[in-house]
């Protein structure tokens, strides 16, 4: 199998089907946390959504170093600074592809639930706030969906560029003599 050289093309390509395999996945936390929702017991909702968000945390990291590394198999010329270039193609390409579901998921596919949430935390907070806080919080419901939107977007990007900046300085994995000039070391002739 003969290797590609590094461009800015291939760069891309990848960072696309990388960016849409981890967007995806995280997108399907989604649906499976508002099934979880419905648990009765508070402790086990809460349980099942920490375990939930450590198997997606790990496994966003698993996935970017997975892409990374294939890269670096499939892909000739490929530097730390490369990886790094990688990671943030992919971070914003998958923030958007997770931020784009979010979207759709708060608009058209689970309305309903979105609505019966603000509903629920308009409630909560109705003793607490007065008419006027709670009028803004009222008409901030029409917004919501594009302030998750624009939110997670940034939230997605920052993270996955912070893991890529992480993971870019071990993958490729560096030699440490690299470029010593060992032609001036003493033999073992000389030492003795």
């Amino acid at each position: 199998m003969v290797k590609e050289s590094v461009n800015s093309r291939i760069l891309w390509n990848k960072a696309g089907t990388a960016g849409a395999v981890i967007g995806l996945s995280s997108a399907a936390f989604i649906f499976i946390s508002q099934a979880v929702a419905g648990i009765p017991s508070t402790v086990a909702m809460f349980l099942t959504n920490a375990l939930m968000w450590l198997i997606k945390f790990i496994g966003c990291i698993w996935l970017m170093m997975f892409f990374m590394k294939r890269l670096c198999s499939t892909v000739h010329g490929v530097t730390n600074a490369t990886t790094l270039k990688f990671g943030v193609m992919t971070s914003l390409l998958s923030a958007l592809i997770y931020s784009a579901v979010l979207l759709a998921n708060m608009l058209f596919i689970s309305a309903d639930l979105t609505s019966q949430q603000f509903d629920q935390i308009l409630q909560a907070y109705q003793g607490i706030l007065d008419a006027n806080s709670l009028t803004m919080m009222e008409k901030m419901e029409s917004a919501y969906p594009q302030i998750a939107f624009f939110s997670q977007l940034i939230y997605c990007f920052i993270y996955g560029s912070v893991l890529s900046l992480i993971l870019s300085r071990y993958i490729p994995s560096r030699d440490p003599f690299a470029g010593q000039d060992w032609t001036d070391a003493p033999d073992e002739q000389d030492r003795q």
